[in-house]
């Protein structure tokens, strides 16, 4: 080794200095910024909104540990609380029907009620005012009896002041305070009635809970944590005990998860995106890493000649791509910080301002995310710049880079998926993402591959347009290239259309999911010497056509004489299924809208049950299973006999699990309708006044504050779709101008021997036109299957992509491919032949 000789240091940091400069490290820049931005924007966003979660844990569910049930919890769990020396507090919740007085106009609307017992809330801190515009102050207690404390969107909603009364059922109350802060509301996507707060000594006079009434208790407890420790464990094992079912226990580890599921789509939306931000990112560091060292060979062998070693070089430029590594994961990190802020302004109303700061987990994910995608994919090509031979100074077809090593492009790859699946916090939609991606890679280099081979044949030289000619000639003469421009143009255009797919179709299914003629009322809770007088109200008013069904709260306790139990299905949604209560129904005509897909439905069979086939499916159930229901304690049995299609997205009222006959007068039941109801003003007010027990929910109203809600997660969905669309341009520039260097020399020789740039042109068109139409298709095709993938397996929608998609995918490919190629490539034709021979002969 000369002693003489710069240490790799030196020449890793002049290298570094000399080409960023030049501008050749401009794509790598931007293209690990754009992903290092996108992933920790979203890592941010999440890192502050579980530190939020965790920090009010003990306010989000009002205690230290909750048992909360759909029947009064059992004297047991009291009785263990005081024997541990632990306060103690009970709370119901369900929905209702709030009505202002006849003196008050009569208005009605839909409430979420809430009665609470002396000491509520045992952790955290309920505040009222004294009117919506007072300033509110740390509640006196629980409200007095005979009085009701209320948000103040009701006040607006029913025209009334604090003082007047509130009719809820049968009973009267008195507005006393507004609520401004109930510390273990929650959240969720349908908490949008407001609240109502009545104390559990004035429930009994409103008569709303029926035998079959659908009611939350809640059982909170708080104290010493060794004390609050033994009882979620003696509880905990209480649950689990065979025959207790409906029976589940919140504590501070988990949280209320209400929240949580309400941001749960969006942050999976946001992931995705930020996931495929990172992989078009990975595709753009590979093209343009190889591209810079194709440009770099003749500069090393030059270096060789002089002396430079192999391992100074290898590590010399090591040096230069660890400090651009680190620098454009900064800048990505520090965009990301700041793109993260307008996640929280977008979201305003669903997740809190006063956020906690983030941990220096997506910092750190995010510098290794960086450096590992620009070690990853763009060192190994660069590295070959070591083992340039000195000869390629005087032979320039010596020299030339060969495909990575799979040893070192192996481990870059998974640790780069490695970190994927961490950044996504949800493997599965990791795995989807990540996997089809290495899947369609290897896909779209086997077809482009074939798709070469099979122009070249079938191209008929003697009779073929010239242009077209030589445009195959272009591609069959170096069929590598073409498959790595044909592969990373349909790895960006799978991105984009994958984007636009969920963005039109699986997002707009579930906002347009209400047909035009749906139901815009659901009325529960109408009692069985109600059906009569209730159905001829809705004839009266006009309402010709409505579903009317009894309900039935019913327990799936058996199948096949066998115990049911949540842990004998590996499900999450299946134990979800068999830990709740079912609505059950029963009618001697099967539902029109309810198409029979196995079986027979036979009316008035009174051993039958027919079952909607998606809960067979999920349950393991099959024709002629006999299924056993706890009803009001006792146990009714029946084997089924037909499967059912539901549609859930209809807006009619549907069943699980339905008795095919007409009576069944040994259980307790109530009655659901569903219709549309009239134009005319004060029907709602009209009906509840009549029943004033029912439950008339306004579907028009909730439905349009869902669709608002989605609206702000769209919006930062969007947002963050920027960077992809970013991302996806700069694959697709640094895939059309890969070889930039080979066209400059082949079109400067062809000019050379009298082809015309109009020729030229044409064949450049061609050439990129053929590639950005098979790249689009073969990118709509896949995109096509990766979206039902994660409409079916992540985020749970039914849908089928139009079968025009790949279609529309191919021509927008070639577009995009035409554009790009003529803003890369715009300056080849303009070049000089004696300047392109030149610097080829240099």
């Amino acid at each position: 080794m000369n002693p003489q000789a710069p240490s790799f240091w030196r020449i890793g940091w002049t290298s570094l200095l000399r080409d960023w400069r030049a501008g050749e490290l401009r794509l790598l820049v931007i293209a690990v910024t754009l992903a290092v931005a996108a992933l920790t924007a979203v890592g941010f966003f999440a890192d502050r909104l579980q530190g939020g979660l965790t920090r009010d844990a003990s306010a989000l569910i009002g205690g230290d540990a909750v048992v909360v049930s759909d029947q009064p919890a059992g004297a047991v769990f009291v009785e263990r609380a005081e024997a541990l020396g632990l306060r103690h507090t009970r709370s119901l919740n369900f929905p209702t029907m709030g009505r202002a007085s006849d003196e008050q106009g009569g208005a009605a609307r839909l409430v979420a009620l809430k009665s609470v017992d002396e000491g509520y809330p045992l952790r955290g801190t309920l505040r009222v005012s004294e009117s919506p515009d007072a300033p509110d102050v740390v509640a006196p207690g629980i409200p007095a009896r005979g009085t009701a404390w209320v948000d103040a969107a009701l006040l607006v909603q029913l025209d009334l002041r604090v003082g007047q009364p509130l009719l809820l059922g049968d009973a009267r109350f008195t507005i006393a305070r507004v609520l401004t802060v109930e510390p273990d509301r929650g959240g969720g996507f349908m908490s949008f009635a407001p609240r109502v707060m009545i104390r559990n000594d004035d429930l009994p006079a409103t008569g709303l809970v029926q035998p079959a009434s659908r009611v939350s208790y809640r059982l909170a407890v708080a104290g010493p944590e060794p004390a609050v420790a033994g009882f979620s464990r003696w509880a905990r094992a209480e649950i689990e005990r065979p025959g207790v079912r409906g029976v589940r226990l919140e504590s501070l580890e988990g949280g209320r998860p209400e929240m949580q599921r309400t941001l749960g789509r969006a942050e999976k939306f946001l992931n995705l995106v930020a996931l495929l931000a990172a992989l078009l990112c990975a595709v753009a560091v590979a093209i343009a890493a190889r591209g810079f060292a194709q440009r770099h060979l003749d500069d090393c062998a030059m270096l060789r000649v002089l002396g430079l070693s192999q391992g100074n070089m290898a590590r010399a430029y090591t040096v230069e791509f660890a400090i651009v590594g680190l620098f454009a994961s900064a800048l990505g990190v520090l965009l990301g910080w700041v793109v993260h802020h307008v996640f929280v302004l977008l979201l305003a109303g669903l997740v809190e301002s006063s956020l906690p700061a983030p941990g220096p987990v997506p910092v750190l994910l995010g510098l290794g995310m960086g450096l590992t995608l620009l070690l990853a994919f763009g060192l190994p090509p660069v590295l070959q710049l070591a083992k340039v031979p000195p000869l390629r100074v005087i032979r320039r077809d010596v020299g030339q880079l060969k495909p990575a090593t799979l040893g070192v492009l192996g481990l870059g790859v998974v640790g780069f998926a490695a970190l994927l699946l961490a950044a996504s916090r949800d493997l599965l939609l990791g795995g989807i993402a990540v996997g089809g991606f290495a899947a369609a890679v290897l896909l779209f280099a086997a077809v482009s591959y074939l798709a070469v081979r099979v122009l070249r044949a079938s191209v008929n030289e003697a009779t073929a347009p010239r242009a077209l000619v030589m445009a195959t000639r272009q591609l069959s003469a170096r069929p590598a290239y073409a498959v790595v421009q044909i592969s990373a143009l349909a790895v960006g255009l799978l991105s984009l259309v994958l984007l636009v797919l969920l963005r039109t179709d699986l997002i707009d299914s579930w906002r347009s999911a209400t047909p035009p003629d749906a139901p815009n009322r659901f009325v529960i809770n109408v009692q069985p010497e109600q059906a009569q007088p209730f159905q001829q109200a809705l004839r009266n008013a006009g309402v010709g056509q409505y579903d009317w069904f009894p309900m039935i709260r019913g327990r799936l306790v058996a199948i096949n004489g066998r115990a049911v139990q949540p842990e004998d299905f590996e499900a999450e949604r299946a134990q979800r299924l068999v830990e709740r209560e079912f609505n059950l129904s029963h009618t001697a005509e099967r539902p029109e809208n309810n198409p029979i897909v196995a079986g027979r439905w036979t009316p008035e069979e009174a051993d039958g049950l027919s079952v909607e086939e998606g809960l067979a499916e999920e349950l393991g159930l099959k024709l002629g299973d006999a299924l056993g229901f706890d009803i009001a304690g006792q146990t009714v049995e029946r084997r089924i006999t037909s499967l059912r299609k539901v549609d859930w997205g209809s807006m009619r009222v549907n069943f699980f699990v339905l008795f095919p006959v007409a009576e069944m007068n040994d259980v307790p039941i109530t009655y659901i309708s569903a219709f549309r109801a009239p134009e005319a003003a004060g029907f709602d007010n009209a009906l509840v006044r009549e029943f004033p027990n029912i439950t008339n929910v306004d579907m028009s109203q909730t439905i349009a504050q869902v669709q608002r809600v989605l609206g702000q997660v769209i919006a930062a969905i969007e947002f963050l779709f920027a960077f992809t669309l970013a991302a996806g341009l700069v694959v697709l520039l640094a895939a059309v101008t890969a070889t930039r260097g080979e066209r400059e020399r082949e079109f400067a020789i062809l000019r050379a021997v009298g082809a015309g740039s109009g020729l030229l042109r044409q064949v450049q068109r061609i050439e990129l036109l053929g590639v950005g139409l098979l790249a689009g298709f073969l990118a709509s095709v896949v995109a096509v299957a990766v979206g039902w993938a994660l409409a079916r397996f992540a985020f749970e929608f039914t849908w089928t992509a139009s079968p025009w998609v790949p279609l529309g995918g191919a021509l927008a490919g070639a577009v995009l491919a035409l554009a790009a190629g003529w803003w890369g490539l715009r300056a080849i034709l303009r070049t000089p032949v004696v300047e392109t021979l030149r610097r080829a002969a240099t």
